[in-house]
């Protein structure tokens, strides 16, 4: 299993409503201006563990949470795939009726498999990597004009990508 850097129990501000944030560590990207830098290092934050992802299904059990976001560091690192993975699994498992979100500097277009399998249990991928150039703090649930913010159940339903 890969690392965290950290989770919020009750977060606004990465996607709607009350929701449970974890944010993976390790990113091979380094955004320019990136507002996660302390997740970047691959061995930094706490060993993510199976009492971890209990910690995750516990927090989000009350009817308050509309949901999981999952951020970084790079969830759909190949070093964070497995732990992305077993996380996306197990909350849909146990929460159906909530949705995930998940942000990712990589594209859609260009998902290997195993990343595509990890997105297959996402409600909203945001995808794109921060351009500072591009910066926009009035678009929702994205930090520059680039990002996406992808429907996936509908993505996947009609087979092309659609935005939210």
């Amino acid at each position: 299993m890969s690392r965290y850097n950290k989770i919020r129990k009750m977060d606004i501000s990465n996607g709607p409503g009350v929701r449970v944030s974890i944010f993976l560590q390790g990113c091979d990207f380094h955004c320019p201006g990136c507002f996660n830098a302390e997740t970047w290092d691959f061995g930094g934050g706490k060993e993510f563990t199976a009492e971890t992802l209990q910690t995750l299904l516990k927090l989000a059990q009350s009817k308050t949470i509309a949901g999981l976001s999952i951020l970084g560091g790079e969830p759909l690192h190949p070093g964070n795939l497995e732990t992305s993975l077993a996380i996306v699994k197990a909350f849909k498992d146990a929460y159906p009726e909530k949705t995930i979100w998940m942000w990712t500097g990589y594209l859609y277009e260009n998902l290997t498999n195993k990343q595509r399998e990890v997105i297959s249990h996402l409600d909203v991928l945001v995808d794109g990597q921060f351009k500072q150039e591009l910066k926009n703090l009035s678009l929702p649930y994205c930090g520059s004009s680039n990002q996406r913010v992808i429907d996936i159940r509908k993505s996947l339903a009609n087979g092309k990508l659609c935005l939210k």
